[in-house]
């Protein structure tokens, strides 16, 4: 078995368990026992919500690391390997560690049939724990109370914001939602919530658990102006803590200062010049991400972002709003069959131009002529393609000096995206399309 190299293992883990999904946590337990796992790290922050967990994850975790602790964090789905999953003092994993730990997990679990993302999750803590970290931030995969991740108890629970996704799972109302989400709340360890608007069951969970939950906009908020943001909170011991004349960020400032509030609440060192930088160097591949390519001999700009839902393109909506451009916004679009297609377009529809529909490289995918029907009941200009990378060439092609490409809809579609810049990168002698 250690013979496999990582992508066999990914291809034996695709088909290992009867379904792709599969909520609970028993076998995932019973297999971590096996292997004994105790916990990650000595410090353990896990983060859930319905969007945003990425970036929430990268602030904290570039914040710890200001510090000088050893860091590691475990996210999902991956863009373009899948060693983006799992990362150790801010390196990815290589392959031989996966490989080792795969290894691991398949010795130990026996006739416990694991899914891919259970087998992927047991394989980073086991990373982890040999790693000797000093802090282990954990992104939940779906919901939170039925996670892999959760078989771990948290020093602090961190959500971001709860809407709706992943309806057959969570339930398609966000008390629901925030009923699942409320699961990675454990007896007497703090908590934080993004949401302006926490629904009931989270609160009522806290309540009954006896869970310090700080709220944005209670406990912890931020400000925006022009030319920079403010943040306002609580220390550990519920002391006013301030921060003014923050720069802005590439990435969500609601993010950062979700993370600023988790950092504050751990009791680390505050240094505010310290917090600001590790704030500013935060970057996440695909999340408003934007990018300036050499096509074809001249400079095209283009905004990459995985948001796949109505919340995310609300976002979305209102980010693009606030950064104008000379020019037109053209869309190379993608999404999955089981994603909200018209409250996505609703939310993006005026933002944008020109459409480019494509299917994504998977049997989940909505076709493109589902999604150019939408858009034409919109009165959209839409073009159908074959793929993603087509689409991409056909508004390249289209752009002008003061337009952007905004790719976004799936992480699908974001990865064939950033597989197509590279090719790029390498037709043009560039070596790095940003």
């Amino acid at each position: 078995m250690t013979d496999r190299s990582l992508a066999d293992w990914l291809a034996y883990l695709e088909q290992l368990h009867p379904s792709a999904i599969d909520m609970g946590l028993d076998r995932v337990r019973a297999v971590s026992a096996r292997l004994g796992l105790t916990r990650p790290a000595p410090l353990v922050v896990t983060v859930t919500g319905t969007n945003g967990k990425g970036s929430t994850c990268a602030f904290i975790v570039s914040l710890l690391r200001s510090q000088g602790l050893k860091v590691g964090s475990y996210s999902s789905p991956h863009l373009l390997r899948y060693n983006e999953r799992v990362q150790l003092s801010g390196c990815q994993a290589s392959d031989r560690e996966l490989c080792e730990a795969f290894a691991a997990v398949e010795a130990a679990r026996g006739d416990i049939s694991l899914t891919y993302f259970e087998m992927g999750t047991l394989a980073a803590f086991w990373l982890f724990e040999r790693a000797q970290l000093d802090a282990a931030v954990l992104e939940v995969g779906l919901g939170g109370r039925l996670d892999a991740v959760n078989i771990v108890d948290a020093d602090l629970a961190v959500i971001t914001n709860i809407g709706l996704d992943h309806a057959d799972w969570l339930g398609d109302t966000r008390e629901s939602v925030a009923y699942e989400k409320a699961g990675i709340l454990r007896a007497g360890k703090s908590a934080l919530c993004g949401d302006l608007d926490a629904p009931a069951p989270l609160l009522e969970q806290a309540k009954s658990l006896r869970v310090p939950l700080l709220l944005r906009g209670r406990d912890f908020d931020l400000a925006v102006d022009p030319l920079a943001w403010h943040w306002r909170g609580i220390g550990p011991a519920g002391e006013p803590l301030e921060l003014h004349g923050l720069p802005l960020l590439s990435l969500p400032v609601e993010n950062a200062a979700l993370a600023l509030q988790a950092y504050a609440s751990l009791g680390l060192p505050w240094d505010s010049v310290i917090l600001s930088t590790a704030l500013q160097q935060t970057r996440v591949t695909g999340r408003l991400d934007s990018r300036q390519i050499s096509w074809r001999g001249r400079k095209v700009s283009l905004l990459l972002d995985v948001g796949h839902n109505p919340h995310a393109a609300s976002y979305l909506a209102r980010r693009i709003e606030q950064r104008p451009i000379g020019g037109r916004r053209l869309a190379v679009f993608g999404l999955l069959a089981d994603k909200d297609l018209d409250g996505v377009l609703d939310a993006l529809r005026t933002s944008i131009a020109d459409w480019a529909v494509a299917p994504l490289p998977t049997p989940r995918t909505q076709s493109a002529t589902q999604l150019s029907a939408a858009l034409l009941e919109r009165g959209a200009p839409v073009s159908e393609y074959a793929s993603i990378e087509q689409a991409l060439d056909a508004q390249c092609a289209k752009a002008e000096p003061d337009d952007e490409v905004l790719v976004f809809g799936s992480f699908y579609c974001v990865a064939a995206a950033l597989e197509w810049l590279e090719q790029q990168a390498e037709e043009s002698g560039d070596g790095d399309a940003r």
